[in-house]
């Protein structure tokens, strides 16, 4: 029986289009910056970023030196963001509806960068102010210092939350995401491309 329900945020609860970004960043003269994100998972850079073991201040100077032309760490920051759309509204609503039957909680790769910006987006778009308000407890790769898909990450959730992973679900857009989570003993939901959370029968899990 599940008790607990563990949400991804980007993409499930917030629209996100990495093309944005892509594109503001070629803007700024980095025509292969697409090609370096979509191979992140292997640049320390970004995963520096996410863990939280650099600065954002770091972090800008060190892309700044992979780009051709000059750019000041606003436009760095202004592109780095582009990909951040908005709050699925219907989803919140939910969330609040379904925390009356369920433990919520919400995992996220993301980054100071990101967050500070998509924190900021919550009050200006909606009648909500804080994300946490949603959940029991949310965890940031950047403030935890892991990512998913690692394993320990999903082992450290458990632990910290003091959940039991078979009475768990978890719900992330990206498949890469779930194996992992699965072999921590918890169940998983691939949400596709389309498909709200609100749209999930969760008595069939």
């Amino acid at each position: 029986m599940i008790k607990n329900i563990i949400f991804d945020f980007g993409g499930v609860i917030f629209n996100i289009d990495f093309k944005r970004t892509f594109e503001a960043f070629e803007k700024l003269g980095y025509k292969d910056f697409k090609e370096m994100y979509s191979q992140y998972q292997a640049d320390p850079l970004f995963q520096d970023l996410e863990t939280g073991k650099i600065t954002d201040k770091e972090f800008y100077s060190r892309l700044s030196a992979m780009l051709p032309n000059p750019s000041s760490n606003e436009q760095l920051k202004n592109a780095w963001n582009a990909l951040l759309i908005s709050y699925r509204k219907e989803s919140l609503d939910f969330l609040i509806t379904l925390k009356n039957d369920y433990n919520l909680y919400l995992l996220s790769n993301t980054n100071a960068i990101h967050y500070d910006h998509f924190s900021k987006q919550l009050s200006k778009e909606t009648n909500y102010h804080k994300l946490e308000d949603f959940f029991i407890k949310a965890w940031y790769s950047h403030k935890i210092h892991r990512r998913k898909p690692a394993i320990e990450t999903y082992e450290f959730v458990l632990n910290d939350a003091g959940i039991k992973a078979a009475e768990t679900l978890f719900i992330d857009d990206s498949h890469s995401n779930l194996p992992n989570a699965e072999k921590a003993g918890i169940k998983t939901h691939l949400l596709k491309p389309g498909e709200k959370i609100e749209d999930l029968d969760y008595n069939s899990f």
